[in-house]
């Protein structure tokens, strides 16, 4: 659950930044629009975009045997810009983006956003595992969720604790929070007392 959310929030504020650049710099007319543009959008982008790109990339590799290296390329370029292309029709239709400025702004207010959306993809695709990580951290502060200890962290990664290595030996956090619950004092403490005692 928390990683569909993270990823959706993330790529959410990601679309709306992209719709707003796309109202900006093409005839496409997005303003107040850009908030459930971007929800659609995200849901496009997470759950109906992998599906259609499967659908082209199988209709296209039945002749990639018959195509240069240059070829697939192009091919692979168009089958993007299609996915791309399609998308924007789809949030076109479904939410208050409109598309002006006569014949020639509408072929623009077509083809250009498309090619904003995969330039973007390609930025998102290239940055997504340090904003969904970062919008996991913040998750976690809204829901009081707590982060993993660095015993826990260690062995999830594969790496083993020092007790799993040598198994007589302490795991000083551990050890020390535990004294520390039973009288009070950290170590640096008890140590002191000791030589005030011995002294």
């Amino acid at each position: 659950m928390k990683k569909w959310v993270v990823r959706f929030a993330s790529l959410l504020v990601f679309n709306i930044l992209v719709l707003l650049v796309v109202g900006w710099l093409t005839p496409a007319r997005v303003g107040w629009a850009a908030l459930w543009a971007g929800i659609v959008l995200t849901a496009l982008v997470i759950w109906i975009k992998p599906l259609v790109e499967k659908w082209f990339r199988s209709m296209a590799a039945r002749s990639a045997g018959q195509r240069t290296k240059a070829g697939e390329k192009l091919v692979e370029f168009f089958l993007a810009f299609a996915v791309a292309f399609l998308v924007w029709i789809a949030t076109v239709l479904f939410t208050g983006v409109s598309i002006g400025g006569g014949i020639f702004g509408a072929f623009w207010g077509w083809v250009l956003p498309p090619v904003f959306l995969l330039i973007g993809w390609a930025i998102y695709g290239a940055v997504d595992d340090k904003v969904e990580g970062h919008a996991g951290t913040l998750y976690d502060r809204a829901t009081g969720t707590k982060t993993v200890g660095s015993d826990a962290a260690s062995s999830a990664a594969g790496v083993p604790s020092p007790r799993a290595t040598y198994p007589g030996a302490p795991a000083p956090a551990t050890d020390a929070g535990r004294r520390e619950l039973d009288d009070g004092l950290t170590d640096e403490q008890r140590r002191m007392l000791d030589e005030l005692g011995n002294g």
